[in-house]
C-alpha cells in the first residue's frame, strides 16, 4: 500500500479522535514538534526504524521527539502505530495530520520576506490583510533576506506578490537586453 495513503488514513483517524476529545490543538503542536524533531535530529528516523530496538524504547523515543510529554490521545496513537509496525511512516503521519488540521481549522501559511526587519505593527497589518483576503487564519512567518535589496515578497496559499527592488531591477535588465 502507498505510504501517502497509509499516512493520511492514520492522520485522519488521529484528527477525528483529537477533535472528539477537544484536544486537536494540543495534538497539532505535538505533531509539529515531532515533524521538526525528524528534521533536526539526523539519527531519529534510523533509530525508530531499527528493528533491534524494542517497541517500548521506540515509544519512549517518539514521546521525547514529541516534546517529552504527550496527551493521552497521542500516547495511545503511538501504541497503535507501533503495534501495526508503521513507525517507518511516522513522519508522513505527522505531516499529514498537520495538513488535515490546517484544512479543518481553515489555516493558511503565509510568509513575508523583507530586506530589513519589520516592526510588529507592520507584520500585524500584513497578517490582517492576508486573513481578510484568504478568509481564514494565517500562520505567519517573517524572514529577512538582504538580497531583495528593498521592498517585500508576500506569499500565502498559491499567491505571491513580489514587490522587491531585486525583481524590479531584474525586470529592467531583461527589458534592456531585448
Amino acid at each position: 500500500m502507498d505510504i501517502g495513503v497509509i499516512s493520511v488514513r492514520y492522520a485522519r483517524a488521529l484528527l477525528k479522535a483529537a477533535v472528539g476529545a477537544g484536544q486537536e490543538d494540543k495534538v497539532y503542536h505535538e505533531m509539529q514538534t515531532l515533524a521538526k524533531s525528524f528534521i533536526d535530529v539526523a539519527g531519529l528516523k534510523s533509530a525508530i526504524d531499527n528493528p533491534m530496538l524494542s517497541k517500548d524504547k521506540k515509544k519512549e523515543l517518539v514521546i521525547t521527539a514529541c516534546g517529552g510529554s504527550v496527551s493521552e490521545i497521542v500516547a495511545a496513537f503511538i501504541d497503535i502505530v507501533l503495534k501495526g509496525g508503521r513507525e517507518n511512516v511516522l513522519l508522513f503521519i505527522a505531516n499529514s495530520y498537520i495538513t488535515l488540521y490546517r484544512q479543518h481549522k481553515n489555516i493558511i501559511r503565509g510568509k513575508l520576506t523583507t530586506a530589513v526587519p519589520v516592526s510588529d505593527a507592520i507584520e500585524q497589518k500584513m497578517r490582517s490583510m492576508v486573513e481578510r483576503r484568504a478568509k481564514g487564519t494565517v500562520e505567519f512567518e517573517t524572514e529577512v533576506n538582504p538580497d531583495i535589496i528593498g521592498g517585500f515578497v508576500l506569499e500565502y496559499d498559491t499567491y505571491r506578490l513580489d514587490a522587491s527592488v531585486h525583481s524590479r531591477l531584474r525586470g529592467i535588465l531583461s527589458q534592456l537586453g531585448r
